[in-house]
């Protein structure tokens, strides 16, 4: 079994794992609650599996499959992420697609979940291969997706230039319909601070974290594993708005840590130039593994799966985990955590900023009116926060971890949902 497959496979268990103690305990907590019906919620509504065509540059004839898992709508249209991976399969975006469903429910957009993707490794194709790609699944998907049923976003190896390839396409066939994805330029209906909003809402969330437990944010030491568009936006913010020192990063080909901190903008240049940050002389070169061990107050995965499992976990040294990526903390890895006095603002809630702030866009495309950017991240901060204090009224009041009662609130607004509509 490869690596890969068995990367999620974990992830997929430490998802079952999770939703099962919630279950459990919302049973036990709110037996109003049909608890046939909360068992029922992880399973999709829609599956649907593509063969998309491309005629290659040279002249060969390609397709490759490509999937939209439409999970829950009970709440509102589907949504949720794009991705382009040469490993995206039926599997994972299931799991994907109900975590999308969780996450709008918990931070209470209305919203339901959905995830796609195509296994293709985009970086293997020209500019014009990618746009045929794309066209031609947007073309396969039809009327499965648009402003009021399915709204796709940005992923791993999609943008803005890809969601635009989406809008031609979708609109050339059923008329001018922006809303039909978000993450878009600016130029075609996309929001400010869209960009920006999966970072702010983790470091959001640390701060609120570290309100808690009275660390206070001004020289607080943070890591970042990764340095996509999360975690480059997200050490911006955390350094420029609060203060805190950013000690460690890293690509996919490695990390570089300074416990003193070093040069955002030097380390960005670097990487810019080089493709790689190694050889970055403001700090030491290390494995992204050695870098979750270092020494610091926040850490931020914001890059691999399981990027917290049972080899490291007894060596990471953060007070606070705010979780900017997807099934980044293996369930029995997240147990040992918790007896450490670790404080952990689970994935659904700490990486959310990004559907919220698509949210805004797909109102404003559906108003045809549009927010400056300082209303943009008033109102993601007030929604955030709301949905922080909730969690954490309700981890108190049920001695519960901060995932559990967020997976408890999700499930129950989804559950209460469907039965509100009935036919269940």
């Amino acid at each position: 079994m490869s690596s890969t497959v068995k990367k999620k496979k974990v992830a997929e268990k430490s998802v079952e794992t999770y939703t099962k103690e919630a279950t459990e305990r919302i049973i036990r907590d709110y037996p109003k609650v049909d608890a046939d019906l909360l068992q029922s919620i992880i399973k999709p509504k829609r599956q649907i599996i593509v063969e998309v065509p491309v005629r290659l540059d040279d002249g060969t004839y390609k397709t490759y499959q490509g999937y939209r898992v439409q999970h829950n709508d009970a709440r509102g249209p589907f949504k949720g992420g794009l991705r382009y991976h040469p490993d995206v399969d039926l599997e994972e975006v299931k799991t994907l697609a109900y975590l999308m469903t969780l996450k709008t429910a918990v931070v209470n957009v209305p919203f339901g979940g959905g995830k796609g993707g195509i296994a293709v490794d985009p970086r293997k194709m020209s500019p014009r291969e990618v746009e045929i790609l794309t066209r031609n699944f947007t073309y396969l998907l039809g009327t499965t997706i648009g402003p009021e049923k399915d709204i796709p976003a940005p992923d791993v190896n999609t943008g803005g230039q890809i969601m635009a390839w989406i809008v031609d396409a979708y609109c050339q066939k059923y008329g001018q319909k922006p809303g039909v994805v978000t993450g878009k330029p600016i130029e075609l209906g996309g929001s400010l601070g869209r960009d920006e909003a999966t970072g702010r809402g983790a470091v959001l969330m640390a701060r609120e974290a570290a309100r808690e437990i009275g660390l206070n944010l001004s020289g607080a030491r943070v890591i970042f594993q990764g340095f996509g568009n999360l975690a480059s936006f997200g050490a911006r913010i955390i350094e420029e708005e609060y203060g805190s020192v950013v000690v460690g990063v890293s690509t996919s080909k490695g990390a570089i840590y300074n416990p003193k901190g070093f040069s955002l903008a030097e380390a960005e240049a670097y990487y810019h130039k080089n493709g790689n940050l190694k050889g970055f002389a403001g700090a030491d070169w290390m494995t992204n593994e050695e870098l979750l061990e270092q020494d610091c107050d926040i850490l931020i995965p914001a890059a691999l799966e399981n990027a917290i499992n049972t080899r490291n976990v007894d060596k990471i040294k953060a007070r606070i985990i705010s979780e900017g990526a997807n099934d980044c903390t293996q369930a029995e890895a997240d147990k040992i955590l918790k007896e450490k006095g670790v404080f952990v603002v689970p994935d659904i809630l700490a990486n959310a900023g990004g559907v919220i702030v698509s949210y805004f866009e797909w109102v404003q495309n559906l108003q045809n009116h549009y927010w400056d950017l300082e209303r943009v991240r008033s109102e993601l901060e007030q929604i955030m926060v709301k949905a922080y204090s909730q969690v954490s009224a309700h981890s108190k009041e049920h001695q519960t971890s901060y995932r559990e009662s967020a997976y408890m609130i999700a499930l129950d607004r989804v559950a209460k949902a469907m039965a509100l509509r009935g036919g269940v």
